[in-house]
Formats: C-alpha cells, structure tokens, sequence
C-alpha cells in the first residue's frame, strides 16, 4: 500500500538548542518538490580512544524525502554514505551534498574520509502511538528537560507502565525496572547523558523503542536476570570507559531489531553469571542492526559466568543482517568483530550469524572463538563451544587486518566443536581455503569447516 508523504520535525529545548548545537554540518530536509526545513544538527562525542565530537539530525518521515547537507568547514573533495550496503550515491555541488531516501534508514555522512566528525542520520518512520498524558498507566515525558528529583538520579518504574518520551523530551537521568513487568519504553525523546541508559533487572517482559541515548557515562542498556527483553529503533552513542552498548546478564528470550550503536566498549555482550545477576542466557534473536564499535567488540559473547557451579549456559544465538561499520581495538585479547570468549565455565552453544557485512577493521580480527581463561574477568575457563555458523559473511577491505582470526580451545576437555563457515567473502572473493581468509585454526578444535 503506497504511503502519504509525511514529514514530522521534534522541537528542540532553548536550553539544548544553545548547548548542543553542532556547526560542521547544515542539514536540511524536505517532502519531495516541496519547501526546504531546517533541521536541529545535534552533538554527539564519540571515540574515547580520539575524543571528538561528531553530528547527529534525526526526523520522522514516510513517502520520499529529500535530504540537502552543506558541509560547513574545508573543502569538501570526497562523501561517502554507509551502510555501504543502502546502496546510495549523492549528489554533489560544491561543498552541497543531496540525495533522496524512500525508506527509514540510519547512515553515517563521511567527507574526505573523515570518521571522526562525521554527520550521523537517523531518518525514522512515524510514530505508531502517541499516548494520552492523562492516562494513568501512562509516564509521560513531554517537550523539554526532565531531571530526577531523587539522590539517585533515577527513574524507578513499576510495572503495568507505558513510558512516553514525546518528540523534544530530553531526559537526564537512569531508567530502572526493578522486579517489574509488562513495561514499555516508546518515543521519540533523548536520553542526555545520563549515568546509564536503562536498568532492567530481575524483569519481565520490558519493550523499548524509539530512543536515542546521547553519552551515557556506563551503558546504554544493562540488562540483569530478566526474561523477555525487546528492542526496537534505539541509537547510541557512547564515549567513555565501560560505556557499553546492549549487555545482557543472565537474560533470556531477548529480540532487537533495527537498532543503531556507536560504542567505546562491545556494542552487544552476552553472559551468564555477573554480579548479583543468575542463570543461563537464551534465545537471543538480533537483526538489522549497524554495530560501529570505537573500541573493543562490536559483538562479544561467553566472558561471564558461575564457576561456582558447573557453570551457565548461552545457547539459541541468532544474529542476521549485520552491518558491521568500525572494530578498532589495540588489544590482542579484546579484538574480533564477532568474538567468542568463553570463560567462568561458561558452555556457548548453538549459534548462527547470517548476512554479516564488515566494512572496516582499523585493528582487529574478522572472528575470535576462544574458550579460555582471562584472569582480569574471569575466575576460571570455559568450558566450550559448539555448533556455531557463519554463513554469508562479507568483508571488503582497503587494508588487510594485522592480526589473523583466531579459533583455540583451552584444553582436551575444553573444545571448540561444530564451526561451520559458509560462503565468506573477502574483497568480493569467495574464499576456500582458512589461510585465504587469515583464519588460524588452533590447538583443541574439532569439525571446524569450510564450505
């Protein structure tokens, strides 16, 4: 069914507008043939490696727009739009950048190579519910500044809730479910540099959708020994120590989708056992998602567990269509766009990642599966892995990554079983053999193969 144009702006606080704003970039934004709007060129800090702040503008639309960039600073000699993988060529003039979008889309604008100060787009479609602010299951965060009035700094949300953060909402303070149930996050608003995005701890059933989080000082979301987690439309950036993307404790039944994360630590960690958090995690499904991982992982797995017990389980992974934009991490032990670290007798089992796309290894490795003991984190190894898939996996590279891929077990009883690759591309060539793809085979593996 063909869908009405529509454009929708968020208003933007006095007090954000003169203390946010960003002059790299002019953005504009307009309906097909129609009249030219301004739109609100946000700050945003990235890289704790390189602190530096880059551009974010973000709209709601349907139909077709036109999207108009003036690049505000130098002479502009080269763009280039990614996802590589959207498959859009601009059009420029001078120091202008234009092009059309049909669809919702997340990009990043880079010129003259430049990753660091680059405008980020978030291009949404249009808000399917807008609550009433006088429903009483409903927390409604309306246009302008919300601050806690606890020491805490913190919004503690019970059960049975629907939290609303209209178009020019800027929060700035921690969301936190605590033994709660049946809540929902929805919106268009921000989360301004709170201590932590959200908290969701010993839950059920938490949906969260359509925010973006700006600079949080730990995680975006920390989820612990909760069952049912659901992830939609959500951006982040992240600049700091420990500043996590998406992690997971314990947590099972977790769905993301559409998702956008520009993290200084792993975008996406999966454990078992952390802190007062218990139990195996399961059934993860994570697709359409743009992982740009300034530092460390863009997806880690298997570091946390209970050596108390034989151990935690992670089994039922399923990662598909991946757009995997940076992996940039100069330690050997954290490298691996997609990395396996299994410790604190943890078993990782059953896991499949399909349509995967890489587009730049600064340092790093393509895959990292290791059972293994880090004697920073863990108190003792892993206790396998097995049946894992990578299927369709594409990375073209402008310069090889120094360091090989890496697939080791820790000892006979501690293995990795059942690997199974399947149609790898690298440059735009099937490879055939392990050695082509810079993939070493280690000591303790079992059925690794190539198809």
């Amino acid at each position: 069914m063909h869908q009405a144009n529509q454009l929708t702006l968020y208003p933007i606080p006095d007090s954000i507008r003169y203390t946010h704003h960003n002059n790299d970039f002019s953005v504009c934004v307009r309906l097909s043939g129609g009249d030219w709007q301004d739109l609100y060129e946000y700050t945003v800090t990235v890289d704790m490696d390189k602190r530096q702040n880059a551009s974010m503008v973000m709209f709601d639309f349907s139909g077709e727009v036109e999207i108009r960039i003036k690049l505000n600073y130098g002479i502009l000699n080269s763009v280039k739009i990614r996802p590589l993988a959207k498959g859009i060529t601009p059009v420029v003039k001078g120091n202008y950048i234009s092009f059309f979008l049909t669809m919702p889309a997340k990009l990043s604008v880079e010129v003259n190579g430049d990753r660091q100060h680059n405008l980020h787009i978030f291009a949404n479609p249009p808000e399917t519910e807008k609550p009433n602010s006088g429903d009483p299951d409903v927390i409604y965060f309306g246009e302008g500044i919300h601050t806690p009035e606890n020491k805490e700094n913190v919004f503690n949300i019970p059960s049975n809730k629907t939290v609303y953060l209209a178009p020019g909402a800027v929060v700035r303070g921690k969301f936190v479910c605590n033994n709660a149930e049946h809540v929902r996050f929805i919106g268009r608003g921000i989360l301004d540099h709170p201590q932590e995005g959200f908290l969701l701890e010993y839950s059920k059933n938490i949906q969260i959708e359509g925010i973006t989080v700006i600079n949080p000082h730990h995680y975006t979301i920390c989820g612990g020994q909760t069952d049912g987690i659901h992830i939609r439309n959500l951006k982040s950036f992240s600049c700091e120590g420990w500043s996590d993307g998406l992690d997971f404790m314990s947590c099972s039944n977790v769905d993301i989708q559409d998702i956008f994360m520009r993290n200084s630590d792993d975008c996406i960690a999966i454990y078992g056992h952390r802190w007062n958090y218990y139990g195996d995690a399961k059934n993860y499904t994570i697709r359409d998602a743009i992982l740009w991982a300034d530092i460390a992982h863009p997806i880690n797995i298997g570091t946390h567990g209970n050596t108390e017990i034989e151990g935690n389980v992670i089994e039922n992974l399923r990662f598909s269509d991946i757009d995997i934009l940076e992996h940039d991490e100069d330690d050997r032990n954290y490298q691996g766009c997609i990395a396996f670290s299994a410790g604190d007798h943890n078993l990782v089992k059953n896991a499949v990642f399909e349509n995967i796309r890489i587009e730049n290894i600064t340092e790093g490795q393509l895959v990292n599966l290791r059972v293994l003991f880090n004697e920073k984190y863990c108190s003792g190894p892993g206790r396998g892995i097995e049946n894992v898939t990578f299927r369709n996996i594409c990375y073209d590279y402008t310069g090889w990554p120094e360091n090989p891929s890496v697939i080791e077990g820790y000892d006979e009883q501690r293995c990795v079983t059942g690997v199974t690759f399947e149609n790898i591309l690298i440059n735009g060539k099937r490879i055939n053999t392990f050695e082509e793809g810079n993939i070493r085979i280690g000591k303790y593996t079992w059925n690794i193969i190539l198809k």
